[in-house]
């Protein structure tokens, strides 16, 4: 691992890692204009329908509002990879792996896949653990939530690069949770984590994303030196009436 501008390492204040299970689908069905996506709405809408009946400890619908600054397009095209722009994502949590893994084949949740598999140009599909967590992401409020979609050829050096983002995150926004998905060994490799946490509003970390310095200097800066690239998308949770 490559620490750029260490003098400013530090590394996240961490909780144990949960035996929680995740099923994570991710759908690409509206247009983005560049930052902003539109057109996506209506499918979460019948994803939010559809997944009410799946046996899960707690299914959340999101519908994207904003693609946050990021890095790694250079990276992504050299490995021929798609960027991820996900509109719209179904996050099934259960009491373990086994049960995710369980729950992917249950008619319930094919019912979901189905209906974002013919809604959209791309879906992105894993069960996958928790490898870390800030604390735990409480879906009840009308947060902002992130999903940060990491890419790196190494993911032992993606775990240890995030941890001191994840700092950085944790000094400088006021990132009050974070839960690390790991996906399985077997599922798709697309993405080595994905990183899922909240804030309150959206002016609580936004503008230390585009106006801090050290934003630049060092967390991209060492996902650019360590072969990462970091595709962070901002969600609203979806609620009873949305249309």
């Amino acid at each position: 691992m490559k620490l750029i501008r260490d003098e400013l390492a530090v590394k996240a204040r961490l909780l144990p890692p949960t035996d929680d299970g995740f099923l994570m689908l991710a759908a690409e069905a509206g247009r983005w204009r560049g930052y902003f996506p539109s057109g996506h709405v209506p499918l979460a809408v019948r994803l939010h329908e559809a997944a009410a009946g799946a046996d899960a400890r707690e299914v959340t619908v999101f519908r994207a509002i904003l693609r946050a600054p990021g890095e790694g397009d250079e990276l992504l095209t050299a490995r021929g990879l798609h960027p991820a722009r996900y509109d719209v994502a179904v996050l099934f949590r259960t009491a373990s792996v086994g049960d995710a893994l369980a729950l992917r084949e249950s008619a319930a949740y094919q019912q979901v896949a189905e209906i974002a598999r013919n809604a959209s140009r791309r879906t992105h599909e894993v069960v996958a653990g928790n490898a870390a967590r800030l604390g735990d992401v409480d879906h009840g409020p009308d947060h902002a939530f992130l999903f940060n979609y990491f890419y790196a050829d190494d993911r032992d050096t993606l775990l240890k690069v995030w941890e001191y983002t994840a700092g950085w995150f944790q000094a400088k926004t006021s990132l009050p949770n974070s839960a690390l998905m790991r996906p399985l060994d077997g599922e798709p490799a697309d993405y080595g984590i994905i990183n899922h946490g909240s804030w309150p509003t959206v002016p609580t970390f936004l503008p230390s994303l585009l106006f801090r310095p050290s934003f630049r200097s060092f967390v991209l800066a060492n996902f650019k030196a360590n072969g990462i690239a970091a595709q962070p998308i901002v969600y609203r949770r979806l609620q009873r009436g949305t249309s």
